[in-house]
């Protein structure tokens, strides 16, 4: 006896386990529990799904089998393989959300310390000017090319530290040199 049920099995291209349960009925006819179970998906609402019950005499069954349970396991494996994918890409955008939030996080914190650090530098050039150390003070002055943002600060700062050190030789109210001598 050849048969071609494996073939038909195949044919069908659900994507899981079949579970096949086949019992005789107390009427002399046959129930057939078809449950289509995918392993591979995550979603525990798989579980709501009920299995294909089939009753009928074994003709009836030889008869019309594959074309009662094809249908309604297609769809059941379409279902689990979208439930599965859908997981997948909902816990992917979880990761890509707290990457995100983490690389702003870390741009935040390095743009507070770079801020934290023009403070300080500020601050210290600051305290030498009132210890008339005018020179000092024009060294701790940061640079324009670090903080670009405060550029027109930090040159007006610079300006006025350099005044107190190093007297414009080209001001009209320099004095003569060559009188001094």
């Amino acid at each position: 006896m050849e048969t071609n049920f494996f073939k038909q099995v195949a044919q069908m291209g659900v994507t899981g386990d079949l579970q096949i349960t086949i019992r005789t009925g107390a009427d002399g006819n046959w129930l057939v529990s078809v449950l289509l179970n995918n392993k591979g998906c995550g979603d525990n609402a798989k579980q709501v799904i009920p299995p294909l019950v089939l009753k009928g005499s074994a003709e009836e069954l030889d008869n019309g089998f594959f074309g009662s349970i094809t249908p309604p396991l297609q769809q059941t494996s379409e279902l689990m393989v979208n439930m599965e994918a859908y997981l997948k890409a909902q816990e992917e955008a979880k990761k890509q959300s707290a990457m995100e939030k983490e690389k702003a996080d870390k741009e935040k914190k390095e743009k507070e310390a770079k801020e934290k650090k023009y403070t300080e530098a500020m601050k210290k050039a600051d305290e030498l000017e009132k210890e008339g150390k005018h020179r000092e003070a024009w060294m701790k002055v940061p640079d324009v090319s670090e903080y670009p943002e405060h550029e027109e600060t930090i040159r007006k700062r610079k300006s006025e530290l350099s005044a107190q050190f190093a007297p414009d030789l080209f001001r009209a109210d320099a004095p003569d040199t060559q009188t001094a001598q």
